[in-house]
C-alpha cells in the first residue's frame, strides 16, 4: 500500500502563482489546496482539522493585503496541533526570514523566477515534513517509554508488596515456632531470626509505599525499625530504643546492610547491657559527613547503652553470630567496627559500638528527590 500524498495548504494572494504552485507540486507528489488570503487559509486549516484530515504542512506568503504573512503565521501558531509552516517571501531581506523563524516557522523560501523556486519549495517541504515525522516518532517513543516505565514501576511495587507479605508470613511462622519451644537458647535464636527478617521486611514495605524504589530514607527507615525492635524486646525485657539519624537517602541494598547491622547491635545491647528485669535505653545514632571533594561521604552508625559494659576479658557474649553477620555484611565496603566504653571507670560504663564506612557518590543523597 503506497503512502498517502502529503497534504499542503499554500496561502498566497497571487492567483496565477497559486495555480502554478498547485500544478507543479502535484507532479511532485503533493496534494495541494490553495487559499487567497490569511483569513481564508486560517479557515481552511480549522475546517480540515475539524474534519479529521488536517494539513501536513502550510506555506504562507509574506506580502498579502489585509492580514500579512507574519500575522497569519502568528494566528496559525495559536491553533491546536498547528501544522509545520514554511514561510514564502519575495523579499531578500534577512530580517523578514529571521522574524518568521522566531515566530515559529520551520523554514523559509525566497521567491525566484523560473523552476528554481519550485525546486526550492519542494526541497523545503521534504525537509520540514521529514523533521516533523522524526519529532512525531520521538514523541511516540517518549510516550511509549513513559508508559513502559509506569508499567514497570507498578510491577516492581507489586513484587515488593508480595515479597513483604511473604516475609510477614515467614515472620509469623518463626514467631509461632519460638512460642512453642521450651529451650531458652532456641527461643532466643528464633527471636533474633524474627528480628532479622523484620529488618528486611521494613525495607520492602517502604519500597512499595513510596515512588522511589532505588533509594531509602535512612532516618525514616531506622525510626520505624527502632520502634519495631523496641516493641519486640519490651515483650521480654523493658527496653526503650531511641533514634537520631541524619536525613540521608541510601541505595536500597546499602540500606538493608545498615538496617541489619543496626539490628544486630541494638539486639546485643537490649540483651546484654542491662539485667533482664531492669529498664534500659539504647540510643541509635547515624551521622553522614559529606559530600567530600570526590562526592563521597563518611557514614557513622553508633549504638550506645548505659549498661554494664563489655566483659573484662573482651570475649563476645552469646554465640557471636551477630558479630559475624555484621562483619560479613560490611567487610566488602571496608567498614570498621569499634567498641568503647561510654563512661569508663564507673559502675555503669556502658558500651558504644561505632560502625564507620565510606559511601561512594552513587550510594547516597542528602536531599529527597521529587
Amino acid at each position: 500500500m503506497s503512502a498517502p500524498h502529503p497534504r499542503i495548504l499554500y496561502i498566497d494572494d497571487d492567483e496565477g502563482l497559486r495555480r502554478l504552485v498547485a500544478r507543479v507540486l502535484a507532479r511532485k507528489g503533493y496534494t495541494v489546496t490553495t487559499a487567497a488570503s490569511g483569513d481564508e487559509g486560517l479557515a481552511c486549516v480549522s475546517a480540515r482539522a475539524a474534519a479529521g484530515e488536517p494539513f501536513d504542512l502550510v506555506a504562507v506568503d509574506h506580502y498579502m493585503p489585509g492580514r500579512d504573512g507574519l500575522s497569519t503565521l502568528e494566528a496559525l501558531r495559536v491553533l491546536p496541533d498547528c501544522p509545520p509552516v514554511v514561510y514564502v517571501t519575495g523579499s531578500e531581506e534577512s530580517r523578514i526570514a529571521v522574524a518568521a523563524l522566531k515566530a515559529g516557522a520551520q523554514d523559509y523560501v525566497v521567491k525566484a523566477v523560473g523552476d528554481d523556486f519550485f525546486d526550492l519549495l519542494s526541497q523545503s517541504f521534504d525537509q520540514v515534513l521529514e523533521a516533523a515525522a522524526l519529532r512525531r516518532a520521538r514523541d511516540r517513543a517518549e510516550q511509549d517509554l513513559l508508559a513502559s516505565n509506569a508499567r514497570l514501576e507498578v510491577l516492581l511495587r507489586e513484587v515488593n508488596h508480595r515479597v513483604a507479605n511473604n516475609l510477614q508470613m515467614v515472620m509469623a511462622f518463626v514467631s509461632m515456632q519460638a512460642r512453642s519451644v521450651a529451650d531458652e537458647a532456641a527461643r532466643d535464636a528464633l527471636h533474633r531470626a524474627h528480628q532479622r527478617i523484620a529488618t528486611i521486611a521494613q525495607v520492602n514495605r517502604r519500597l512499595y509505599t513510596t515512588n522511589d524504589v532505588e533509594f531509602v530514607a535512612i532516618d525514616e527507615y531506622l525510626e520505624a525499625l527502632a520502634a519495631d525492635m523496641g516493641e519486640a524486646w519490651s515483650s521480654q525485657r523493658p527496653r526503650d530504643v531511641r533514634v537520631s539519624a541524619d536525613a540521608v537517602r541510601l541505595k536500597t541494598d546499602l540500606a538493608v546492610t545498615i538496617g541489619l547491622a543496626a539490628n544486630e547491635l541494638i539486639g546485643n545491647a537490649c540483651k546484654y547491657a542491662y539485667p533482664p528485669d531492669a529498664d534500659g535505653a539504647v540510643d541509635l545514632t547515624v551521622r553522614c559527613q559529606g559530600p567530600q571533594d570526590d562526592g563521597s561521604a563518611i557514614l557513622t552508625l553508633t549504638v550506645e547503652d548505659k549498661g554494664c559494659g563489655m566483659p573484662a576479658d573482651g570475649l563476645v557474649q552469646g554465640t557471636g553470630l551477630g558479630t559475624r553477620l555484621i562483619d560479613a555484611l560490611t567487610r566488602s565496603r571496608g567498614a570498621v567496627l569499634a567498641h568503647t566504653p561510654v563512661h569508663p571507670g564507673t559502675a555503669t560504663p556502658g558500651t558504644r559500638a561505632s560502625l564507620t564506612m565510606t559511601l561512594s557518590p552513587d550510594d547516597w543523597s542528602a536531599t529527597a528527590e521529587d
